[in-house]
């Protein structure tokens, strides 16, 4: 980026045209008087008296660069240096059979709460461009979707790919936290969270939720716990013996005291989501309290540019005074 320091010569800029408007009118200075200029006018049709008409512009353009000269232009270099102290995140997710559950909306449509929560994480994960995130399935056991990365477009793609389904059927809320946290034990990390969600209660696994949350703790692992879907029954698919899905409300329950003790010990919170804009809304919540970081940095290096304009104005006015001088030199 160029500027000026002392901007306020270009001012004299502006006495350009009155000089060019003086020129026009007081014509230039007969060089030969005839009286018959009939003479004059054929001497006047040579290219070399045509080009010499211009000459008296360079000690002009001379003058309007050594005016921008004297504003002293400089060219800034300038770079940003930001320092980002990320933090690590492990993202648990439920895939157990009961995520399958429609008792969600999205665009006015029903759906079943893994694509919701699919949804939202996706753009959890891309508000947090500083943090190496992870993630963690579970059902009736936990399964690595991705270590920590910053790699967040591989992210992405490797959460599209998570589905509900399984042979081993189940929730094993203890053991996907012992497995969220085994991936952040070593890492350098200032600050560690787990953001765990559920939509049951721990009913597998050789590892209690508070087992887990002890070990988080000693880690310094602080953990968010996150239930899912309605209170009650809500319509979850199911296939008959013909192989065709019909929709039957089943009973759904989730452990809300364990959570809740869980992100208590471990200094997180507890949330309930019971529909699209609420599950929104938690994981918003969470961006804003678990803030990355930035200290940025400025360098401006200047470079004084006034020779490129002083330069070609001492050469125009000794273009100009030498063409006057000798190939188009007025006659005495």
């Amino acid at each position: 980026m160029i500027q000026f320091l002392q901007p306020e010569w270009l001012w004299l800029l502006t006495l350009l045209p009155l000089v060019l408007l003086w020129r026009g009118r007081k014509g230039s200075v007969a060089a030969v008087e005839f009286s018959n200029i009939g003479v004059a006018q054929t001497v006047a049709r040579s290219t070399r008296s045509r080009a010499g008409r211009w000459v008296w512009l360079l000690p002009v353009l001379a003058g309007a660069l050594l005016v921008v000269g004297m504003a002293r232009p400089q060219l800034a270099h300038g770079r940003t240096q930001v320092t980002a102290s990320g933090i690590d995140i492990m993202l648990g997710l439920d895939v157990s059979g009961s995520m399958q559950a429609l008792d969600f909306k999205m665009d006015g449509k029903r759906v079943n709460r893994i694509d919701v929560v699919k949804s939202v994480v996706s753009k959890f994960i891309e508000e947090r461009p500083d943090d190496r995130i992870g993630i963690v399935s579970f059902a009736g056991a936990p399964y690595l979707i991705s270590p920590l990365t910053l790699d967040h477009d591989w992210l992405q793609q490797n959460l599209d790919r998570v589905s509900v389904g399984g042979a081993d059927d189940g929730t094993a809320i203890g053991s996907a936290i012992a497995a969220s946290v085994n991936r952040l034990r070593e890492s350098p990390a200032k600050s560690k969270i787990v953001i765990l969600l559920t939509d049951g209660m721990n009913n597998a696994g050789k590892l209690s939720p508070m087992a887990a949350a002890e070990a988080a703790k000693a880690l310094g692992v602080k953990i968010y716990t996150i239930a899912v879907g309605v209170r009650g029954e809500a319509p979850v698919p199911v296939k008959d013996e013909l192989g065709n899905t019909q929709l039957v409300m089943a009973k759904v329950d989730v452990d809300e005291k364990t959570l809740q003790a869980v992100s208590a010990l471990t200094g997180g919170s507890f949330y309930r989501a019971v529909d699209t804009d609420s599950l929104k809304n938690i994981y918003e919540q969470i961006n804003r309290l678990e803030k990355t970081s930035r200290t940025a940095q400025h360098f401006e290096h200047y470079q004084e540019i006034y020779t490129w304009a002083l330069f070609p104005a001492i050469a125009l006015l000794g273009l100009g005074f030498g063409l006057e001088n000798t190939r188009f030199r007025r006659l005495p």
